[in-house]
């Protein structure tokens, strides 16, 4: 086996030795609630998941003795979705639990996501594996992948490998769909009665998987400070050079959590949120105004500079791009038609053909490059990949040309200069925050305990996340329980609801009451600098803005 070639970095913290909370330094006692119901569509839920629906929540407390298991088993691992950084902090903690309980159990890794678990694709993680990996970034441990397990031929393939490798649980590791997937599995190996449990784990650094349960999921706070990081280089240059305005398109397709996150530690001159626009139903000449405004206004103070950042999923909350995008998701699922079309020209006119008449003529005044983006390959979900929008550079274009308008009407006498940013990929695999190093070994750890109380269904979930880490509250959650219905390929389908920045709630609204004060000509720009981890507890070891906001009493 190849050495690891490690930076310095990497071998410090390596030996860090995340904290946890107390109810699990030692033997855990489950405690349950009372039994749950989804937040909608309770009755379709429920039917369509008889064996997992309604179970009670779980919370964890110290128990006597030393954590303990009579029989050693083996568990399964799964990489699901996108990376986020504290991945491998999860899979340290789940094997270290496991340990804990028994020497003897063992954990397996899927490699390349679900499809790892379908085409029996595994290693197992042992504990000089698992070393090179502690408190690292990234999902290369065993990889990640984007299969979607819905078909009962990929049930049935992963009962026969997990009985081949004698494994009695599953941990998934995922987001949102990654999630709704491990409930369908529990439910599925419920009702065949094969003995396999199944437990999710909350990642996604979108900061979209949270609800009263799950406060953040893990990776939103690392990928948070590493954008802010880079903003807040950014805003130290263009105060610096005095010029260029820098349109920083940042991620977060159903929801800009990540953009106000950053906007709450950098302070730019604006930042937008896709739910306040779906809110004031603005159009895209409304958002061009509102931007165009500002840099009119600084310029008059001499001020031709200035850092706008911009939710990936903008374009899709605009209420009638939302209709559009809608539109063409459920024309294009599986349009072989389409598909066989050859030319930008040919597609252009198949789509105008078979649209709305509204929805046509907004497809037919967007420029040709943002149109063809928005007929590119759809995800494994039916929808379209926004990411691959370029938002950015739409607003660049239309700002630029209402500034020349104004220019020649005398009312802009500045000049405009724009450079456009996607930070997306730069945070995804960033070595995890002290936060996110504890909060992810928690999770893992606590998927243990679920899993030697015989436990299925269920998320793990630590709560209380604002205290210390040993503060903070361990315990499980069921799937069912964030369950709603939603319309995916066309068909409705039971998926997790994704949590939107709430408009009333205490970070937009700091935003909201800030925002004058950030794009005046009193630049109030604030520098994070990179990701600390060694130092006072003030500076290494502090959540999100956004969390210590929503828990302010």
């Amino acid at each position: 086996m190849k050495t690891m070639q490690k930076s310095p970095l990497q071998i410090a913290r390596q030996s860090y030795q995340p904290k946890m909370p107390v109810a699990l330094q030692g033997a855990v006692r489950l405690v349950e609630g009372e039994k749950t119901h989804s937040v909608a569509d309770q009755e379709e839920i429920q039917r369509l998941f008889p064996n997992t629906y309604g179970m009670p929540i779980i919370k964890m407390e110290p128990a006597e003795g030393k954590p303990h298991m009579a029989e050693p088993i083996n568990v399964g691992v799964i990489l699901s979705g996108g990376q986020a950084p504290g991945g491998h902090n999860v899979i340290s903690g789940l094997f270290d639990g496991l340990k804990a309980l028994n020497p003897q159990n063992k954990l397996y890794g899927f490699l390349g996501g679900p499809s790892g678990l379908i085409d029996g694709k595994y290693q197992e993680l042992t504990a000089d594996i698992i070393d090179d990996y502690r408190n690292t970034g990234g999902f290369d441990i065993i990889g990640s992948g984007r299969t979607k397990l819905e078909e009962t031929w990929q049930f049935d393939n992963g009962i026969k490998v997990c009985q081949d490798l004698g494994i009695k649980a599953i941990v998934i590791i995922g987001g949102d769909d990654s999630n709704t997937n491990a409930c369908v599995l529990a439910e599925y190996y419920l009702q065949k009665q094969c003995g396999i449990q199944v437990i999710g784990c909350p990642k996604t650094i979108d900061g979209d998987l949270k609800n009263e349960m799950i406060e953040t999921s893990f990776g939103f706070d690392t990928a948070c400070k590493v954008y802010s990081e880079l903003i807040g280089n950014i805003q130290r240059d263009a105060n610096s050079a005095k010029k260029y305005w820098h349109f920083i398109r940042l991620m977060g397709r159903s929801a800009s959590h990540i953009a106000l996150e950053c906007a709450l530690q950098s302070q730019p001159n604006i930042c937008l949120i896709s739910e306040e626009v779906e809110a004031k139903k603005m159009t895209l000449n409304d958002i061009v105004e509102q931007i165009v405004e500002v840099i009119v206004d600084r310029a008059n103070h001499g001020l031709n500079f200035g850092t706008i950042l911009i939710p990936e999923g903008l374009i899709e909350f605009i209420p009638a791009m939302r209709v559009l995008i809608q539109e063409l998701n459920d024309m294009l699922a599986a349009n072989e038609e389409f598909a066989a079309l050859e030319g930008d020209d040919a597609k252009r006119e198949y789509v105008k053909s078979m649209l709305t008449p509204a929805s046509c003529e907004l497809y037919r005044s967007l420029p040709k490059g943002i149109a063809r983006q928005l007929t590119l390959e759809r995800d494994p979900h039916g929808n379209v990949m926004v990411s691959l929008i370029e938002t950015e550079k739409l607003l660049i274009e239309m700002v630029g040309k209402r500034l020349a308008q104004l220019k020649a009407q005398g009312v802009f006498k500045g000049k405009f200069s724009a450079l456009n940013h996607f930070f997306g990929y730069e945070g995804r695999c960033a070595i995890p925050s002290n936060f996110d190093a504890d909060y992810c070994y928690s999770l893992g750890v606590t998927a243990t305990h679920l899993i030697a109380a015989g436990k299925t269904g269920y998320m793990s979930s630590v709560k209380n996340l604002t205290r210390p880490a040993a503060e903070w509250i361990a315990g499980g959650v069921p799937i069912t329980m964030m369950f709603n219905m939603e319309r995916r390929n066309g068909k409705m389908k039971p998926v997790i609801q994704k949590a939107l920045v709430d408009l009333n709630g205490a970070p937009f609204r700091y935003l909201k009451e800030h925002r004058a004060e950030w794009a005046d000509a009193n630049t109030s720009y604030i520098y994070p600098g990179p990701v600390q981890y060694y130092g006072p507890t003030e500076v290494c070891d502090q959540p999100t803005h956004t969390l210590k906001l929503e828990q302010e009493k």
